[in-house]
C-alpha cells in the first residue's frame, strides 16, 4: 500500500508540469521562422457576420510578404502570453460569451476561431474542432444546449494572413494564425450565450494555442475562460512579472442569418430592409388639396357657361 501511495504521488508530480506547459505559451518561448507558403489555403471569410468578438491584428501589412501581425505587447505593457492552451487531447479549451439582441432569432451556420501551432506551416495542421454552446457561463450554472466534445465539426482551415509574435521578436513567422471554421447549425433566440471551443492538431508541433483578443495599448481585453482538464478559470495573462491579472478575451466570429421579431431577415445590427412608411397628409395639406379641387371645379363650370 505504501509503495502504491508513493507511486501515485510520483505520477501526479510528473503530470503537473505537462498541464502547466499546456496552459499557455510565454513570450520567451522562442521559435523558428517558417517561410510563407504561397500555395497554402488562405481564409476567404467571413461572409455573413452576426457577431465578431474582437480583433487580433495590431499592425496591418507589416509582416512578412505584407501579412498582418498580432503583436504581444511584452515590452510596452509587460504582457507575457502569446497563446493559451486549447489542446483537445489535454482536455483544455477556451470559452467566451456573445449576445443575441432582443427581438431577434439567429440561425447559425458557422463559427470561426483562431489558433496556431508553433514552428508549423501557415495552414493545414489543425485537424479537429469541437464546440459547445451554453445557456450560461460554463462551471457557473450554464448548461450545454448545442454540441459536444466528441463530434469534430471542423469544415475548413486556412491561413488568416496574421502572424503572432512579441515585441521582442520583430518579423517572426514562427506562429502563423489559422482561421478554424466549424459547421454550427442551430437557432438561438434573444439572450446571452457562451461558446466553448477546443482544437486538435498535428503531433509534430507544439499546441494548438489560441491567441487572445489583442488591442494596442490595452491589457484587459475581455472576460473569457480557460478550462484546464475540465477545471474552469478566468483567462488571465499574468504578465512578465508573473503577478499581473490581465483579463483576456477570445476572438471568434459567428455567422448565419437573423430574423427580427417582426419576421423577415433583419437583425445583425439592423441590416434588414425597413418597411417604407405610408405617405400621410397634415390638416393643412388636406385644406390646400380641397381648395385646389374647388378651384378646378370653378374653372370647369365657367367654361361650360
Amino acid at each position: 500500500m505504501r509503495v502504491f501511495k508513493v507511486l501515485s504521488i510520483v505520477l501526479l508530480l510528473a503530470a503537473m508540469p505537462v498541464v502547466a506547459d499546456n496552459a499557455f505559451e510565454p513570450a520567451n518561448a522562442g521559435g523558428v521562422n517558417v517561410a510563407p507558403d504561397p500555395n497554402a489555403p488562405v481564409w476567404d471569410g467571413p461572409r455573413a457576420v452576426l457577431w465578431d468578438n474582437g480583433p487580433l491584428v495590431t499592425s496591418a501589412g507589416t509582416g512578412a510578404g505584407g501579412t498582418d501581425e498580432s503583436i504581444l505587447q511584452s515590452t510596452s505593457l509587460g504582457m507575457n502570453i502569446l497563446g493559451f492552451g486549447i489542446q483537445f487531447l489535454s482536455g483544455n479549451s477556451l470559452a467566451d460569451d456573445f449576445t443575441v439582441p432582443a427581438g431577434e432569432t439567429w440561425n447559425l451556420t458557422d463559427m470561426t476561431f483562431f489558433g496556431y501551432q508553433s514552428n508549423a506551416p501557415s495552414a493545414g495542421t489543425i485537424t479537429g474542432l469541437y464546440v459547445q454552446i451554453y445557456d450560461g457561463q460554463p462551471g457557473a450554472g450554464g448548461s450545454v444546449i448545442w454540441g459536444d466534445m466528441t463530434t469534430n465539426v471542423l469544415s475548413t482551415t486556412g491561413f488568416s494572413n496574421i502572424y503572432r509574435l512579441s515585441e521582442t521578436s520583430p518579423g517572426s513567422t514562427a506562429r502563423a494564425i489559422q482561421a478554424i471554421t466549424g459547421s454550427v447549425a442551430t437557432s438561438l433566440t434573444a439572450g446571452t450565450y457562451w461558446v466553448e471551443a477546443t482544437f486538435d492538431g498535428s503531433a509534430s508541433f507544439s499546441g494548438p494555442w489560441a491567441p487572445p483578443i489583442t488591442i494596442v495599448g490595452t491589457t484587459n481585453t475581455g472576460n473569457a475562460l480557460q478550462g484546464l482538464a475540465g477545471v474552469w478559470g478566468p483567462l488571465v495573462d499574468t504578465g512578465t512579472s508573473g503577478t499581473d491579472n490581465f483579463l483576456q478575451g477570445m476572438p471568434f466570429i459567428v455567422e448565419g442569418t437573423s430574423q427580427g421579431s417582426g419576421g423577415g431577415g433583419g437583425g445583425g445590427g439592423g441590416t434588414g430592409a425597413a418597411a417604407e412608411p405610408i405617405p400621410t397628409l397634415s390638416n393643412s395639406g388636406i385644406v390646400i388639396l380641397v381648395l385646389a379641387f374647388i378651384g378646378i371645379a370653378a374653372v370647369l363650370i365657367r367654361r361650360r357657361m
